[in-house]
């Protein structure tokens, strides 16, 4: 973590704790002051940096059009690295956490028709489109999916919308099928869903009838973090000052610049927050990212370099 970016009094006060499901516990943030936040619109996220030094990203779930508050929703994982138990464990009401952005890579884009697809935890960045779509009186439904009522955060959204909202569980066996459900949506229809990767890599089939183009995916890791990626050492130009630095085999592009005294400022690591994204102006980047789609990949324009290499001898970016 480059901890400079978060040094200038970006500090939230904890406001308000809620739990609001067996495993999930709403946060509310506010600057210690009272002083309005950055604006934000629906499918940004922020970096929340906790007292541990973890950095954590979360989408806002709360109503945008709040200037003074954040709400997110931390959902416990007793299997991952740490952050979502140390929220749950250790933050209370009054407590200090420092954050960066809001950052958005999962933009709601116009359409005529929004289709909603949430898998548990994953309901949070489109409560915001919701709300959106309900003060634009734009149709939407929502295919809410999780394994278990108990857990699902926002269960109650079918009892307020009732005749656009479809929970389903799995608990029984069940599965849904998105298909089934999705029909045939109208031509200038957008589909935005977000959960666990076995859901998502899975609706590129169950969304068939839709081009590529309609189906937004907001991911929480890399579909290619496990995939190796190019372990032949390159050059990084520099375009600004014509500066050239090797890259070995094994060493990311983001370490390698900072081993070199430039600073690009990194949050995840794992190339789904976005906030690395540089420039490229010549060169084949081997893309590890979840944020790019094939069209945006194609351009090879920019890149993500806490994940992503080179395919060509050298790299030229735009630092």
């Amino acid at each position: 973590m480059h901890d400079s970016i978060y040094q200038h009094g970006d500090d939230l006060v904890i406001t308000q704790r809620t739990p609001v499901s067996d495993s999930v516990v709403e946060l509310t943030l506010q600057r210690g002051n009272g002083g309005r936040l950055p604006d934000w619109a629906p499918g940004a996220h922020i970096d929340l940096i906790l007292p541990s030094g973890r950095v954590r990203q979360y989408s806002l779930c709360g109503d945008r059009w709040q200037a003074h508050q954040y709400r997110v929703a931390v959902q416990r994982d007793p299997r991952g690295s740490g952050g979502s138990q140390e929220i749950h464990d250790q933050l209370r009401v009054g407590d200090r956490v420092r954050f960066g952005g809001p950052r958005n890579n999962f933009r709601l884009a116009p359409a005529t028709e929004y289709r909603f697809i949430a898998g548990g935890i994953g309901i949070t960045p489109l409560l915001p489109m919701i709300q959106q779509a309900e003060h634009l009186n734009i149709l939407w439904r929502l295919l809410y999916l999780g394994r278990d009522q108990r857990r699902m955060a926002y269960r109650q959204l079918a009892s307020r919308y009732s005749n656009q909202v479809t929970v389903h569980t799995s608990g029984h066996g069940h599965r849904a099928s998105v298909k089934q459900w999705l029909g045939t949506p109208d031509p200038h229809t957008l589909v935005y869903a977000c959960g666990p990767e076995h859901l998502l890599d899975a609706l590129p089939d169950e969304c068939a009838v839709l081009p590529p183009s309609q189906l937004r995916l907001e991911r929480f890791s890399s579909p290619l973090a496990d995939v190796p990626v190019s372990r032949e050492s390159f050059d990084i130009v520099l375009s600004r000052s014509g500066r050239r630095i090797t890259a070995k085999s094994s060493d990311s592009v983001v370490n390698v610049l900072s081993d070199a005294g430039i600073d690009v400022i990194t949050s995840c690591s794992r190339g789904v927050c976005g906030t690395c994204e540089v420039g490229v102006i010549e060169g084949r980047v081997d893309h590890r990212d979840a944020l790019l789609d094939d069209d945006e990949r194609s351009r090879n324009d920019c890149m993500f370099p806490c994940v992503s290499r080179s395919l060509s001898d050298s790299l030229v970016l735009d630092l």
